[in-house]
């Protein structure tokens, strides 16, 4: 395990129950600044708890949270955001009736002081449109704007959680399935857009599609019953013979 002073993430022995169920069993993790690392598992293997835990949303039952340095593990959710922390879900979490801009325009003041004085009107805060009108154009939505958000395709709705995620110019994104109910076409656009991010943003992903993950990753942990049964560079986890036994079935090595 590497000093949790100069990880990006760093999760020690980290442990969740829910009753008689153990979702994560002494969890211990490094990720380093800018790495991309990509968790994986079968169904029920505690990833999206994991990525609960990490986001503030859940409270651990044992272990430690560090983010950047900084002990986290008791901090609520809105804390982490302003240390650099931003995540995205399974499931779009969206508002369909405003348009693309305005969910972006939430999402660029959410972190700023500004938010708590808008006393003028919004069209006013010319920075905040052009914060947000950069970020759409970053992830392809530019002309999509003034669209409202129920009326746009899955894939385009898809493509604006990551937009929102970087509104807040975040350090460390969790990004919990981001390729889930895309067309072929459509997970290779995301698979691209994500490519393009900024370098120096580390990443964590769940994502069950193996070559987005693979694609993605610089490593990858494995997660069985909520433990870690495999991590390492991710050619060398794709061989493991167990990783293929228990998730990967007849995958090519």
């Amino acid at each position: 395990m590497s000093d949790a002073s100069s990880t990006a993430l760093s999760l020690t022995r980290l442990v969740k129950d829910f009753g008689g169920l153990r979702a994560v069993d002494g969890v211990s993790l490094a990720v380093q600044p800018g790495e991309h690392r990509a968790i994986i598992g079968p169904n029920g293997a505690g990833k999206t708890t994991l990525f609960s835990l990490i986001s503030g949303e859940q409270r651990p039952n044992g272990g430690t949270i560090t983010l950047f340095g900084r002990d986290v593990t008791r901090l609520p959710p809105h804390r982490r955001a302003g240390l650099g922390l931003a995540r995205t879900y399974q499931i779009t979490n969206l508002f369909p009736r405003l348009s693309a801009l305005d969910n972006c325009l939430l999402a660029v003041q959410a972190l700023l002081p500004v938010k708590l004085h808008l006393l003028r009107a919004v069209t006013r805060y010319t920075h905040l449109f052009e914060r947000a009108t950069a970020v759409l154009e970053s992830v392809g939505l530019g002309a999509k704007r003034d669209e409202a958000v129920r009326n746009l395709s899955h894939g385009e709705q898809r493509q604006l959680e990551i937009g929102l995620a970087l509104a807040g110019s975040p350090r460390l994104i969790l990004l919990d399935e981001p390729t889930a109910g895309l067309s072929p076409a459509e997970s290779h656009l995301m698979t691209a857009l994500l490519k393009r991010l900024d370098p120096a943003i580390t990443l964590l992903i769940i994502e069950h599609d193996m070559d987005v993950a693979f694609a993605l990753a610089d490593r990858i942990t494995v997660l069985q019953y909520g433990r870690v049964v495999a991590d390492g560079p991710s050619q060398t986890v794709k061989a493991d013979p167990m990783v293929q036994e228990i998730y990967l079935g007849a995958m090519d090595a």
